[in-house]
């Protein structure tokens, strides 16, 4: 006990009262005995909110996911909407996905807000994240909850807060119900039940969603381009198997393998490491089936469904791995198409991505005359311009990290639709004696080929967290001059909003919320930035490089040329 910090001590204690239960104390008694490290990890801080909402391990504590620091949040919560909204009736969605315990913590979210007089209507099963967004609109929510981790290891769970308009919480919002949570003290919050104000959703909500789903995700296909296409879909064990495969029904595909052993929703994830479809690793079982199948597309979603990862042929007809920009840039060049051929392309729509996903984005937008709008890393940013420019129409958005948003029906990354949608494409270029990928490197001859690749570095613990924050302060003290060869230019610093330009010596302002993110861009356009991640103990580096493309037969030289850049800069800059 002797190693116990005097303050970890005092927190630890505080635990130790009437307010919590016996399971509780004891679990606080054991590591106080025999564990002083693990009763740090603990309680050094509380779980904050990130670009994801909030995330922890699951356990004991105050930096950890358990009863009580939800309970304490949804205290907050309901105290907040009761300020914020005098004298209505206000209701309160709550979804859940596969993960351990994700089900009895969504009903302790339920039971804390019924005991404040707020109507609930808790999911009876587990459900993709974006129908939560969805069902918060559907039923005229005030608020709504899913309790997931979305892709981090099985020891994690997490608690996302979406709004009104079914998107996730964002300033001044934000701020203000974290400042009601940190008033609280635990014995503040109330856990008893009233059950009458618990109302159990299931069918009706599934199918207007599926619906919202097909309507906005299908577009003139045939039905004889549908029929062939082989399609190879894997749920990694988590919630999108509940929606994925009826509205692919729905929407006319019919030859639809899905993956048997990933099939089953499984909170420990058995078949993978990591069940994150941005890891090649994941997409392994899938991807022999598609070989045994010769399929045309596999598709694999994340545990609360709402990013996926794709694969389709190469030029060759061999299964190739692609990531969250090769992705965007072909949905994206497929929806302005459509909205192009419908003719409703008026010069006030706009497509949105963030900070750190490919620059070629942008490129294909604007050669549309349609606008590109760029946001801080995370969906919430993406849906708040949709509030912020009710005079502009949203066509859709996405990020690098395996998420896409077809129109504005569901205010967050959406598996489910961008499933049928990535379907579409490709049963349309194949009917067009095209391909997906066929499609991609058209669009990099037209625009540049841009390579981008993602360094993630785990920093887990204590002494991870505070290594994470000393590497981006050397990083600002210290900053990159020249990389590759290449002088750095600008460098756009999002926690001070400034952007230096190196050569006149200019700054400038950046008009986006602050964030702890660093951006350097390089005379010859290569872009790396640097963040710490919002969801998981990593600092995250992302490099982008490009070249022009004078023609699809020279893609490889061309690319490989661009992969020994990206190889010779994690060297230089030893960051990979």
């Amino acid at each position: 006990m002797s190693q116990i910090k005097p303050e970890i001590r005092s927190r630890a204690e505080a635990w130790l009262t009437d307010v919590f239960d016996k399971e509780t104390k004891n679990e606080i008694q054991n590591l106080m005995e025999n564990n002083p490290k693990e009763l740090e990890e603990s309680f050094y801080k509380n779980l904050e909110f990130g670009t994801g909402g909030m995330r922890g391990i699951m356990g004991v504590g105050t930096n950890r996911i358990n009863k009580y620091t939800l309970g304490k949040n949804t205290q907050g919560l309901a105290d907040f909407l009761k300020k914020e909204f005098p004298g209505e009736q206000t209701k309160a969605a709550i979804a859940y996905d596969c993960r351990n315990n994700s089900k009895e913590l969504a009903k302790i979210v339920a039971d804390v807000f019924s005991a404040n007089g707020v109507e609930v209507y808790l999911f009876s099963d587990l459900r993709p994240t974006p129908e939560l967004s969805f069902a918060v609109k559907h039923l005229d929510c005030h608020c709504g909850i899913v309790l997931t981790a979305s892709h981090n290891p099985p020891e994690y769970n997490g608690y996302k807060v979406y709004w009104q308009d079914g998107g996730q919480l964002v300033p001044p919002q934000d701020k203000q119900v974290v400042d009601v949570i940190n008033s609280l003290e635990y014995s503040e919050v109330n856990f008893d039940s009233k059950e009458e104000l618990i109302h159990k959703i299931d069918t009706d909500v599934d199918n207007a969603f599926s619906e919202a789903s097909v309507k906005n995700g299908s577009f003139d296909t045939s039905a004889s381009a549908k029929e062939n296409l082989g399609i190879i879909f894997t749920s990694l064990h988590g919630t999108s198997i509940t929606l994925v495969p009826g509205v692919l029904e729905k929407a006319g595909y019919s030859d639809v393998t899905i993956v048997q052993e990933q099939k089953e929703p499984d909170g420990n994830f058995p078949t993978v490491k990591s069940p994150n479809p941005e890891e090649p690793e994941a997409l392994k079982i899938a991807l022999d089936l598609a070989k045994e199948k010769n399929a045309d597309i596999v598709i694999g979603t994340d545990p609360d469904g709402d990013r996926l990862g794709i694969a389709v042929p190469d030029l060759n007809g061999e299964m190739i791995l692609l990531n969250g920009n090769h992705t965007m840039l072909v949905m994206t060049w497929f929806l302005l198409e459509q909205w192009k051929k419908q003719d409703k392309l008026k010069g006030n729509e706009f497509v949105a991505s963030t900070i750190v996903s490919t620059p070629m984005l942008k490129n294909v937008v604007e050669s549309y005359n349609v606008q590109y709008h760029e946001v801080l890393t995370g969906f919430k940013w993406i849906a708040k311009l949709i509030n912020d420019h009710p005079e502009l129409d949203f066509v859709g958005g996405g990020e690098e990290s395996f998420g896409y948003m077809v129109g504005d029906f569901v205010r967050d990354k959406d598996a489910v639709t961008a499933t049928l949608l990535a379907c579409e494409i490709a049963a349309k270029m194949k009917e067009e004696g095209s391909s997906f990928y066929k499609k991609l490197l058209e669009l990099y001859t037209e625009h540049g080929l841009y390579r981008e690749e993602l360094i993630s570095l785990v920093k887990k613990g204590i002494e991870g967290e505070q290594e994470i924050k000393q590497m981006l302060i050397d990083l600002r003290e210290n900053p990159w001059q020249e990389i590759d060869g290449e002088k750095v230019v600008l460098i756009e610093d999002y926690q001070s909003s400034t952007a230096k330009n190196l050569q006149d010596h200019t700054e400038e302002k950046i008009d986006i919320p602050k964030s702890n993110v660093l951006i350097y861009y390089t005379e010859g356009g290569t872009k790396i930035a640097a963040r710490p991640s919002g969801t998981e103990p990593k600092i995250k580096f992302y490099i982008s490089v490009n070249a022009d493309l004078d023609s699809i037969e020279n893609h490889q030289n061309v690319n490989q040329e661009l992969a020994e850049k990206v190889s010779r800069i994690k060297k230089e800059l030893q960051i990979g």
